[in-house]
């Protein structure tokens, strides 16, 4: 079976489901189960006779031949067994339910996986096939799962910009469904990168090291991560369901590269005693953090500089209030400053997440040893927002759109860098530098900077397309929510 015949079948019979009430989260978690299983089985024979723990009555040849009622019901007692397993298993398959409920089409579909061998297939060719439907995943605003999958395009320049280095440690502490992980793996991979039998082997087994507290986001990212060849199908989880907020890394990276959660607090629900539901804000008592708060972003971003060596590089993108909020904000703002080099903010327009009315940035900075001298020296902006228009469908985020972008921040030599701003030659440069003492004279050490003129109103004839202006106005408004919900939420009556 070909490539493009292998892919055509995937989505087809995708489609079919879709007309039975099945969506792309639902199609994606059925086809883990079953690709796991069929490639547990390949691994089972020669030449590789690995033993990866699936036992023999819930293996591939147990549920190949089953059909009707007795299919489904040895299914539902598959995924609930292998659920109690440990390492990747036991993750891959926790509380795993089976949503196909026509015997009939699962038969074809354990059919279709049975026709192919996996473990044969390229990486490449497994990983752009779940990867495809991740996405599609993604565009499904209903599902909700656009808050786990980040525009792999932004990914991609924050990869570049980073360049991680072989036999270094990659972390992220929410890790959706894996795609700072995957771009760092291409990177590494790609033509011209020759890595050595060693470096091959820690890429495969060590490099990486991840969180994600929600069971079948932590599934797919897993298997999205085993099918672009990262992690043993025999070996243990590189992924953790545990709250990374919890407690203080026990180990400290080379590189974090996030995109946390995004909503503003963390919180959990209780029923309190006269049965009602009722929401408490969390706050994570951690010595090591500078400032004591509910605030979800700077609590990530205060573990992600916690995680990181003396010498370690992050990437993390963040809302728009981490760089201005008072309070904790500008507690964190300021020892951030000062303990780290923070060198680069990228401002990011809306419209390129799947979460509408984000309006987000990405900061990149290098942990430093501790010193009486302030570590940063100066912080470098790039304002990818002011008059950049873009939407999900219509005009996609591109690497291309950011090629401008990483060209400045020169990674290379990210000490050799030049403004493309200046106040009378180039007033319209989205590339400007300013000191630490401009930044630590500012109310509240806000970080939120621009200096573009927003002309898409002022000059008639360069206004956006009426559907883009449309779906813009819509992220704006989007966005206005998002921050009254916010304030709502603060509110004790809300509480």
């Amino acid at each position: 079976m070909t490539t493009d015949s292998i892919i055509s079948k995937v989505w087809s019979f995708c489609t079919t489901l879709r007309d039975d009430g099945v969506g792309y989260g639902d199609y994606l978690e059925q086809l883990t189960y079953l690709i796991f299983l069929k490639m547990a089985d390949e691994y089972g024979r020669a030449p590789h006779n690995r033993n990866v723990g699936v036992p023999k009555k819930f293996a591939w040849p147990a549920l190949k031949p089953l059909k009707g009622a007795e299919l489904e019901v040895h299914y539902v007692e598959t995924l609930r067994a292998l659920g109690t397993e440990k390492g990747m298993l036991g993750q891959i398959f926790t509380k795993a339910q089976n949503k196909i409920t026509d015997p009939a089409k699962l038969a074809r579909l354990i059919e279709m996986v049975d026709g192919v061998e996996w473990v044969m297939l390229g990486s490449d060719t497994k990983g752009d096939i779940y990867e495809g439907i991740l996405e599609k995943n993604a565009e499904d605003t209903k599902s909700g799962a656009g808050q786990y999958f980040t525009p792999r395009a932004l990914i991609a320049a924050m990869v570049e910009c980073i360049a991680p280095e072989p036999g270094k440690t990659i972390a992220d502490p929410a890790c959706g469904t894996g795609g700072f992980f995957l771009a760092a793996y291409d990177y590494l991979t790609r033509e011209g990168n020759k890595l050595n039998r060693d470096q091959k082997a820690f890429l495969k087994k060590d490099a990486f090291s991840g969180n994600e507290i929600v069971a079948g986001t932590r599934r797919l990212c897993l298997m999205n991560l085993f099918l672009h060849n990262i992690g043993e199908i025999d070996g243990e989880s590189l992924i953790s369901p545990t709250d990374a907020l919890v407690a203080q890394p026990s180990q400290t990276v080379d590189y974090v590269l996030a995109n946390p959660p995004f909503g503003k607090k963390s919180s959990m629900t209780f029923t309190n005693e006269e049965g009602e539901q009722e929401r408490d804000d969390l706050t994570y008592n951690r010595q090591d953090f500078w400032a004591t708060t509910s605030n979800k972003q700077l609590n990530f971003l205060q573990h992600i500089r916690s995680m990181l060596k003396t010498t370690g590089l992050a990437a993390v993108v963040l809302p728009d209030n981490v760089l201005f909020e008072g309070g904790a904000g500008e507690t964190v703002r300021k020892k951030l400053l000062e303990t780290t080099e923070l060198h680069t903010i990228l401002r990011l327009p809306t419209g390129i997440f799947y979460a509408q009315g984000v309006k987000a940035n990405v900061l990149f900075f290098d942990n430093r040893p501790a010193s009486k001298d302030v570590a940063t020296k100066d912080v470098w902006y790039y304002d990818y927002r002011t008059n950049i228009h873009h939407t999900l469908k219509r005009k996609p985020l591109r690497v291309e759109d950011l090629r401008e972008f990483i060209d400045c921040y020169n990674p290379a030599n990210r000490h050799k860098r030049k403004e493309t701003w200046h106040a009378d030659k180039s007033p319209e440069g989205r590339w400007r530098k300013f000191t630490y003492d401009e930044l630590a004279a500012r109310d509240k050490t806000s970080l939120d900077l621009f200096w573009l003129k927003d002309d898409s109103l002022a000059d008639l004839d360069n206004l956006p397309e009426p559907a883009d202006l449309a779906e813009e106005i819509i992220d704006n408004i989007e966005a206005g929510l998002n921050s009254f919900r916010n304030v709502f939420s603060a509110l004790p009556s809300a509480k």
